[in-house]
């Protein structure tokens, strides 16, 4: 009630108070004393005798303005799961810049009261969300792949592809960076626990990469902000099989800063897939193929990463860090491929099974300069991050008719031994410039090798055509430069962002030789009008770019399935988009809005062409296709009707227009296709239930048509032992419906599809929490 009194006091009193001849100012910023960052919607109060005058909440930027009469005042500063700050009574007759305030992290452990009020999940800021994962129930004991599944906004699909407003083009960074985990499909990789939070930018301004047309991904992991000693265990066991230890460390000082993180995983993901083909010939008639494929996916995973801050003085702070991923995967498949007549009746039956193993290791080594001043607005940092890594694939086929007679097994064997080297090399620079303005500049190089070894040996000769060595270089470089002001209610931010980029792909039989350059400029715009502390209106645009990954560009695709073959085109381009969206943000006390309309239009576009060869093998290649009209409007809402229970739900509705030709047939396609999702959590003192039902509806993209499909997650949690233990439950895909059904229209073909790769998966994690206490806090070591 006291809070509702404020708030309703903070209206009326700031109306009466700009009226007063005798009114001042009391102007100031308010960071997080561990990481200087801004602590938006903060909340500064003035009291006289105990009695609340008046208030404000603090900007985006940290920043907050209060205007009241002379007079003496306390000050008192608060922020959910931060220490209150309480200024001495003072007289304040004259406007005041009270410069940076600080606030510090709570380091004891929140009573049951403040457990039901935690900190807003979703956060919004002038270029990006971001999404608060630290209470999320369905993600621990997971991996970045269940944590996005409930991002607003991105959806992962059945095998992991990640999509943004439904739009695949989408860049995945990890703490602002591309990284050697995302760079080789290996986010799976990375514990839940380890996730702090993660950004949403749809239209991200120029500092960052201009790489994602359909915007950015950025997955911040956690860092130690308390002092003293800190650590976790974690625990994990499910069926099928997933087995996890997880173990966090930190240990901070006034001069030094170590953190660490240490895990296992151990899983099993059993699946099945159905085609069936239908071909025509030339005469009309027609011929068909029934497949039926069953396989089990295992992973073995050891994860470390190691770092740690050195506070060379209150200004200058130098960090470095090691990550290193071991990953065994290993893959069994049996394939039974049906030859069917005209007539459907069976004329052939093959027999096949694959063993596939992939030892993997991936290395990042980062280190990283910050240099902070006075004013907080002013900072410098350098970063320098090699990557390297390494895998080897192993696929063993054996193959056999069985009908109508039984006739010898073929072996195939093939070895792909793949490695990259990649250089990143960034520095940027943010100063203000006059009041309520900021300058940031920066420039970034990037350079990366890949190669890929490729051998096929059929009944132990070797295959000549099938062998052969892929050499792809790219190098990136890049600067920008952004200016950005707030005036009163109107804010914005106009950047421009140059990059230069030069790839070869070259092999060793110069059949795929290329050398592309182009330097390309984009423009960001920001815009935001705030009407009130609760509603803002915001527009934005941006120019991208997604340059073919090397999977796209890698004409070696695997021989796994005889019937249905990927390649790659090492010829492809890179696609362009320009990006336009305008957002209303509206805020009451227990529900928050936020409606958008946006709109992209993409010129070469990547689109998979399916084509049935001569011998009715169905290939797919990737090319150039035209161009793309993509609009939408999404709706990102929560509601807390109780302190002890959150809604939160989204629906992205979506429709897109292609136009394009390959090989003199064209591929127009129009169509619309909607996502949802909703979540409900109830926190009590000591229990939490959480449930997720998720809905993606039926679509078309080029020849394929996706049926649609839905599926519910649910969690339950308990603490124990004053809360430094917790066990959590885990039900994904709870009543096993989330599979995948798809069409493919040819010009002699058709194939449907039938997916259930994602099958339900149960788990249970115990973590307990070897938590600081305030002694530990009053005994901060040097």
């Amino acid at each position: 009630m006291k809070k509702i009194m404020f708030f309703l006091l903070l209206g009326v009193s700031i109306n009466m108070h700009s009226q007063s001849l005798n009114n001042l100012s009391i102007t100031g910023t308010i960071l997080d004393k561990s990481t200087q960052e801004p602590l938006p919607f903060a909340t500064i109060i003035l009291l006289q005798s105990n009695t609340i005058v008046t208030g404000a909440s603090t900007d985006q930027d940290g920043t907050f303005d209060l205007t009241t009469k002379r007079g003496n005042y306390t000050i008192q500063l608060e922020f959910m799961g931060y220490e209150t700050v309480i200024l001495p009574k003072q007289s304040y007759q004259e406007s005041i810049n009270l410069g940076t305030l600080y606030l510090e992290e709570t380091i004891e452990q929140l009573d049951a009261i403040a457990i039901t009020a935690e900190k807003s999940t979703v956060e919004y800021k002038l270029d990006k969300k971001i999404f608060n994962v630290g209470e999320d129930l369905i993600s621990k004991g997971g991996s970045v792949g269940d944590v996005l599944n409930n991002v607003p906004s991105v959806t992962v699909d059945a095998i992991g592809a990640i999509s943004l407003r439904g739009n695949p083009n989408v860049r995945i960074l990890i703490n602002g960076k591309p990284s050697v985990l995302t760079a080789n499909n290996g986010l799976d990789q990375i514990p839940a626990d380890t996730i702090e939070k993660v950004e949403i930018s749809t239209n991200p301004s120029s500092r960052y990469g201009a790489e994602g047309t359909a915007g950015i991904i950025n997955i911040v992991l956690k860092r130690n902000k308390k002092g003293g000693f800190g650590s976790s265990i974690q625990a994990t066991m499910g069926y099928p099989k997933n087995y996890g230890v997880n173990y966090n460390f930190n240990y901070k000082t006034k001069k030094f800063n170590i953190f660490s993180n240490l895990s296992h995983r151990n899983l099993r993901f059993p699946g099945s897939m159905t085609y069936f083909q239908t071909n025509l010939s030339d005469q009309g008639s027609a011929s068909f193929i029934e497949q039926d494929v069953s396989l089990e996916r295992n992973y073995k995973l050891n994860t470390v990463y190691v770092g740690g801050d050195y506070y060379i003085n209150e200004n200058n702070t130098l960090t470095f860090s090691y990550y290193l991923t071991n990953n065994i995967s290993n893959q069994n498949v049996t394939y039974l491929y049906d030859f069917l007549t005209s007539d459907k009746e069976l004329d052939k039956t093959i027999k096949a099974t694959n063993t596939y193993e992939e030892p993997q290791n991936a290395n990042q080594i980062e280190v990283n300069y910050v240099k902070t001043f006075q004013n907080p607005d002013k900072k410098l940092t350098a970063n320098i991050q090699y990557d390297f890594w390494n895998d080897d694939e192993n696929e063993n086929i054996s193959e056999q008719e069985i009908f109508p007679t039984e006739k010898a097994k073929q072996h195939i064997r093939s070895r792909d031994i793949e490695s990259s080297k990649d250089l990143l090399v960034q520095s940027d620079y943010a100063m203000p410039v006059f009041k309520n303005s900021q300058l940031e500049m920066g420039v970034r190089g990037e350079i990366r090798r890949i190669n890929s070894d490729y051998k096929v040996w059929t009944n132990n000769l070797l295959v000549d055509s099938l062998d052969n060595l892929l050499r792809y270089d790219e190098k990136i470089y890049g600067a920008y430069v952004q200016y950005g002001n707030k005036d009163n209610k109107f804010e914005y931010a106009i950047g421009l962002r140059v990059e230069h980029s030069n790839t070869k792909t070259k092999d060793r039989k110069n059949l795929f030789k290329n050398h592309k350059k182009y330097t390309d400029l984009f423009p960001t715009v920001h815009l935001t009008y705030n009407f009130s502390e609760k509603q803002s209106l915001q527009l934005s645009y941006s120019k991208r770019i997604t340059r073919p990954r090397f999977w796209q560009l890698n004409p070696f695709g695997g021989i796994a399935d005889r019937n249905n073959i990927r390649y790659g085109n090492p010829d492809l381009n890179p696609m362009y988009t320009h990006s336009f969206e305008l957002a209303l943000l509206q805020r009451w006390n227990r529900f928050t809005m936020n409606p958008s309309v946006y709109y992209q239009r993409s010129t070469n576009i990547f689109e998979m062409i399916t084509f049935a060869t001569s011998d009715n093998v169905i290939s797919t290649l990737p090319v150039n296709l035209g161009i793309e009209n993509r609009y939408g409007f999404e709706l990102v809402s929560t509601y807390s009707p109780f302190q002890w229970w959150r809604l939160s739900g989204e629906i992205n509705l979506y429709g897109f227009d292609q136009t394009g030709t390959f090989e003199n047939k064209d591929y127009n396609t129009r169509d619309s296709a909607w996502t949802s999702r909703i979540n409900s959590s109830l926190k009590f003192t000591k229990f939490s239930v959480q449930t997720t039902f998720n809905y993606t509806g039926a679509r078309t993209s080029g020849q394929t048509y996706t049926r649609d499909v839905a599926w519910l997650n649910l969690s339950l949690s308990k603490d124990f032992l004053s809360d430094r233990m917790s066990l959590t439950v885990n039900a994904y895909n709870l009543f096993n419906s989330r599979i995948t059904k798809q069409s493919i229209t040819g010009e002699d073909y058709s194939l449907d599809i039938v997916q259930n790769t994602a099958q339900r998966r149960l788990s249970a994690t115990l973590t307990y929490r070897f938590n600081r206490t305030k002694k530990d806090k009053d005994r901060l070591p040097d």
